[in-house]
């Protein structure tokens, strides 16, 4: 999976919006206003950043060498997913959803509402 596959996965789920807090560099997707991904097209070796809850955070990066502790992130909370193509398509997508279901489920009732 390439950056350009994260980025279009990423802004193809439901409320996604992508935007640049860091600086133009740096690509975040949230979702009603929380970030659930953040991606650099441009950085080498590609990455994504992704939400994870901590045991399973840690479960990852025993069984992926691609699994790191999130770069510039909370370790505990954040993994970069390295896209290194050691990784199956399928597991990075399950993981992009795995983070963004984190996030709508951490949202108020009100907005989870808005999403559908």
């Amino acid at each position: 999976m390439t950056v350009a596959d994260v980025i279009d996965y990423c802004s193809a789920k439901k409320g996604a919006v992508e935007t640049t807090p860091f600086g133009p560099q740096a690509l975040v997707y949230k979702v009603m206003g929380k970030m659930f991904a953040l991606t650099d097209p441009d950085e080498y070796p590609p990455f994504v950043n992704l939400k994870c809850d901590p045991d399973r955070a840690l479960e990852l990066r025993d069984e992926h060498e691609a699994v790191k502790p999130g770069y510039h992130m909370s370790k505990r909370h954040w993994n970069s997913v390295y896209l290194d193509g050691t990784l199956a398509p399928e597991l990075i997508r399950e993981l992009i959803d795995y983070s963004y279901d984190l996030v709508v489920k951490g949202l108020k009732k009100v907005d989870r509402e808005k999403l559908g």
